[in-house]
This record gives C-alpha cells, sequence and structure tokens, in this order.
C-alpha cells in the first residue's frame, strides 16, 4: 500500500485536491490522507468548500489560523512536522501558491519525502508577492512537477528544473468546475442562488493587498464600481479581509453595490456562468472564466496565468481605473475579444496526475 498525503489549506486548493483524491481513489493501492492546515477556517471560506466539492473530511486539521507569513508558515512546518515523521507517506502533493504549500514542501525536503506540486511552474514576475515566492520556493524543491499550461514547463526549464521531473497534466481547477458545472447551473434554474437574476450584471471578488489594504487606491476602486453600477449591478461577494477596510472608508454611493457575504462554490459558479463581466485580482477566477467564456477584467499589474490573456478572455487593467471603466463599458456595449480553451483544460487534468503519481510511487 501507498501512502500520498494532500496537503490544502485555502479554498483554491480545495477545488484542486478534490478530483485528484478522487481519480487516486480509483486506483488499487493508494492510501490517501488528507491534512488541512487551517489556514482559511471561517465557516463560510473553508467547510462549505469541503461539503459542495464531495471532499473528504480531513483526517487531520493543524488548525494554524491567520498570522502573518512567517507565524502561518511557520507554525504549519512545525505542526506537519510530526505528521510526516510519523506517516512517512511515499509522496506529498502540495496545491497552488499558499503558504501551506511551502510550508509542507520544505518539511518534506528536509525529512527526504518526495514533493509533487500540483500546479507548477506559474509566475507572475512579480517577487513582490508571496505567492510568487511560494511558487518559487516549491518548485525547486518539488520530485514532480505538475503543470497546468506550457509555460510552466517552459518557466521551469529557464530555472533550471531537470526536464524528467515536469508533467504537462492540464489544469486541474478545470475538472472541477466541469464536473460541478451543472449542478451549479441546476441551483440557479430553481432559484436557490444568491442575488440570481435575469438581465446583466457584473460581478466582483477583490482579496489582494496591494488593491485592499491601500485605502487610497480601494476607494479608487470603489468609486469606479459605482459608476459601473450606474450601467448595471454590481455583485461584490466580500471576503472578510475586504469586507474590514471597506467598513473604514467614506464612499458615497457604496449602497448601491450589491455587498454580500462570501458564498459557496457552486453559488459563485453559476454567478460566473450568467455574469456579463467579472472583476477580480483572484487567479483561479481569470481560469474559470476563460473556460465558461466569460469577460475578466483582472485589477493587477501582472498574472501569473498568461494563458487567460493571450488565449483566453482575461484583460489586465492593472491599477488604472479608467481602463477599468472603459473596458467594462466596451464589453457591456457587446464587444468579445476572441478566444479560445487552452489546450488540455478538458477536465481530464487528474487523471492525468493520477497515472502520473502511480507510476512514480511504483
Amino acid at each position: 500500500m501507498h501512502r500520498i498525503v494532500h496537503i490544502v489549506g485555502a479554498r483554491p486548493n480545495f477545488m484542486k485536491a478534490a478530483p485528484v483524491i478522487a481519480s487516486l481513489s480509483a486506483r488499487d493501492g493508494m492510501q490517501q490522507m488528507l491534512v488541512h492546515t487551517g489556514q482559511h477556517y471561517d465557516q463560510k471560506m473553508s467547510d462549505i468548500f469541503f461539503q459542495q466539492l464531495g471532499l473528504p473530511q480531513p483526517d487531520l486539521n493543524l488548525e494554524v489560523g491567520s498570522g502573518s507569513h512567517a507565524v502561518q508558515t511557520g507554525q504549519i512546518m512545525i505542526r506537519f512536522e510530526e505528521v510526516a515523521q510519523d506517516v512517512r507517506p511515499d509522496l506529498v502533493l502540495v496545491y497552488g501558491d499558499v503558504n501551506s504549500t511551502v510550508a509542507a514542501a520544505l518539511v518534506c525536503a528536509k525529512l527526504n519525502i518526495s514533493v509533487g506540486h500540483v500546479e507548477a511552474g506559474l509566475r507572475s514576475f512579480d517577487r513582490t508577492m508571496p505567492e510568487e515566492i511560494n511558487r518559487l520556493l516549491t518548485d525547486q524543491i518539488a520530485d514532480l512537477l505538475l503543470t497546468p499550461s506550457a509555460d510552466g514547463n517552459e518557466n521551469l526549464i529557464r530555472e533550471g528544473v531537470a526536464p524528467e521531473k515536469i508533467h504537462l497534466v492540464g489544469n486541474v481547477m478545470i475538472d472541477t468546475l466541469v464536473r460541478l458545472s451543472p449542478a451549479a447551473l441546476e441551483r440557479w434554474e430553481r432559484g436557490q442562488v444568491a442575488e440570481r437574476r435575469d438581465d446583466a450584471y457584473a460581478l466582483v471578488t477583490l482579496h489582494r493587498p496591494s488593491n485592499v489594504d491601500d485605502e487610497e487606491m480601494l476607494q479608487e476602486i470603489v468609486q469606479t464600481l459605482i459608476a459601473i453600477g450606474q450601467r448595471v449591478p454590481v455583485i461584490f461577494p466580500v471576503h472578510p479581509r475586504t469586507r474590514q477596510r471597506l467598513s473604514k472608508l467614506d464612499a458615497p454611493g457604496i449602497e448601491r453595490l450589491n455587498l454580500i457575504e462570501p458564498i459557496g462554490y457552486l453559488d459563485f459558479l453559476a454567478l460566473q456562468h450568467h455574469a456579463s463581466v467579472v472583476i477580480t485580482d483572484s487567479g483561479g477566477i481569470q481560469e474559470e472564466t476563460t473556460f465558461l467564456g466569460v469577460p475578466c477584467l483582472t485589477v493587477r499589474e501582472n498574472t501569473e496565468r498568461p494563458i487567460t490573456v493571450s488565449l483566453g478572455t482575461n484583460t489586465l487593467v492593472g491599477r488604472d481605473m479608467q481602463r477599468l471603466r472603459s473596458e467594462a463599458d466596451r464589453v457591456l456595449d457587446g464587444y468579445v475579444r476572441p478566444h479560445e480553451l487552452p489546450p488540455l483544460w478538458d477536465g481530464k487534468a487528474s487523471e492525468r496526475i493520477a497515472d502520473i503519481v502511480v507510476d512514480y510511487v511504483r
């Protein structure tokens, strides 16, 4: 029996791990363990995703909670080291670019335990982003690098990673989207989705420190959203970090925005399906909107997912609010930019990962 440990800590990890766990469950001789670091611990931000994604309850929750990057990463390392020494897995799979990812990978490297990185090779080339440091370090440590797109392979080769470690598997988040879209659309048709509407609307998510921790920037973004809201309703599920910052703003007209509580994956997926435009600073949403063919305006100067811009529906508007407004107007006026589906974004990435993992541990 081969022991595989999956490390998750934040919502994007859950969406990536769920299909991989399911695919490995169908393979003989695979004993799996799910470790939740507790990096996201609010019920709305965590538990509901387990329920809707069909993830098994974690075998272990390290319950690290919030803290600075150093505190959170350190606590995960301290608590996971004990688990890794006790379990001695054949392979630890880490996902994405959160603190849980790099912390678990560092522990495994010190203990000579093999690490596989799902979503390896993505680069924003912006080292002011904590996630970029997590990606760079994890990819230097990992034994299996499982990339979602060809640019990931190119980045890793350029950084000196041995080619035999690199495997282009496609985007595992799309596996979850493909599997759960019918359920999301069924909820929509039954009128079970929060803020369901039959007219045009803009869907917004914001959580990155560069946008929400800078009061002047947040003020500009909110005023732009209020202006867009004069054309179409703006639905804005508010991340707890963002809500805290918004409460301190003096923003006349903010009541025109539909500021709602964080919602589950199925409802958010349904809202993405039907949105006229999505405005975000989230990496995963850039990918999901590309698959769905929905225009996406990303409030960031760069992206670690450039394929969503070169092939997909994503436009980087940076911190230029005039551009955000003009691009939103263009989309709402009916402009559709040419786009296509990136290769291997076919809902079968987890099967390819399972094949590689089984071959590796045997």
